[in-house]
């Protein structure tokens, strides 16, 4: 599985339109997505204080089977090959999603069923 750290706006038109896809997808031709130990740390560098994301739950054997590419590549910043998803992502592949945000502290916390070390 995928995990996309969302924002609402994102995840709404996702649901109305029947595909996920972000503002990195126009920019960089590609959307950003993480395996479950990456999304803490994630969430951590690039989502400080929020308390109104969405995580995003994608099946990547249906993203092939719906024909959009998924590689992993180098980044550089994290010393760590990432998911780059290279399409919209259809709402079929999206198995789970739950609320995410920091708590009063400023921690993240993965949703119960999914394991990450921190």
């Amino acid at each position: 599985m995928l995990y996309r750290i969302a924002e609402p706006n994102d995840w709404q038109h996702a649901r109305q339109t029947g595909f996920f896809a972000s503002a990195d997808l126009a920019a960089e031709g590609f959307i950003h997505a993480s395996e479950a130990h990456q999304v803490l740390e994630t969430a951590r560098r690039y989502y400080a204080g929020r308390v109104d994301l969405v995580l995003l739950e994608w099946d990547e054997a249906a993203l092939a089977t719906a024909g959009v590419r998924v590689a992993r590549e180098w980044v550089e910043n994290r010393q760590q090959h990432f998911a780059h998803v290279f399409g919209p992502v259809p709402l079929a592949a999206v198995r789970r999603s739950w609320p995410f945000g920091a708590d009063a502290v400023g921690d993240f916390a993965m949703p119960a069923g999914i394991s990450a070390p921190a």
